[in-house]
């Protein structure tokens, strides 16, 4: 194709310039590929923000289960303080629905600091419909004999699950997700009355 060049004046001035091509425009209107982009671009905004909602909602259950958690252990650990850390603590006996599962029971996956800790026993209760394995464990650290005073180490561990048949188990999908809960504090024999 060859293209001519024409004078015609621009700007006052008479110069060369190419001959205009005329330009077909476009319908108004939109055509069906924006349509589809549009909507695909207004589907994954919709998914982000579900995404959001999802992960939002599961976060704040398992927020509320680890403070569920935490308030369970400090109440057992402050009962079990008042007895001077008493090897046979038994939370059962408080009638608020602790009940004793056995000594020892898989599947609990212990913090390598509560490791070598002497098990005073293992739980089970159920908190706001939130299955709970509660293991108390205790450590005596140091001693004068003295003066008869005695110092052990209180540790309350606190899993998600159920005990089934000797095992931890987890019902519910997200409560597996949930890291366990450790709560230690330290008790002298002369200063409580155990």
């Amino acid at each position: 194709m060859r293209l001519s060049i024409s004078q015609a004046r621009v700007d006052g001035y008479w110069g060369r310039r190419a001959p205009m091509i005329k330009c077909r425009r476009a319908a108004k209107g939109a055509t069906l590929v924006e349509a589809m982009v549009t909507a695909v671009v207004v589907s994954i905004a919709a998914l982000g923000g579900l995404s959001y909602e999802y992960l939002s909602a599961k976060h704040t259950k398992i927020a509320v289960s680890q403070m569920t958690a935490t308030r369970t252990a400090r109440l057992l650990l402050e009962d079990w303080k008042s007895t001077g850390g008493s090897a046979e603590y038994n939370p059962s006996r408080l009638g608020l629905g602790f009940s004793k599962v056995s000594t020892q029971l898989t599947g609990i996956a212990v913090p390598p600091e509560l490791e070598g800790m002497t098990a005073t026993g293992v739980y089970s209760a159920r908190s706001d419909g939130l299955p709970m394995v509660i293991t108390l464990k205790h450590k005596d650290v140091a001693e004068d004999p003295d003066a008869d005073v005695k110092l052990r180490q209180l540790s309350i561990l606190v899993s998600f699950g159920e005990a089934v048949g000797g095992e931890l188990m987890h019902t519910t999908g997200w409560v597996g997700t949930v890291p366990p809960i450790t709560v230690t504090t330290f008790v002298r024999s002369d200063g409580s009355t155990g």
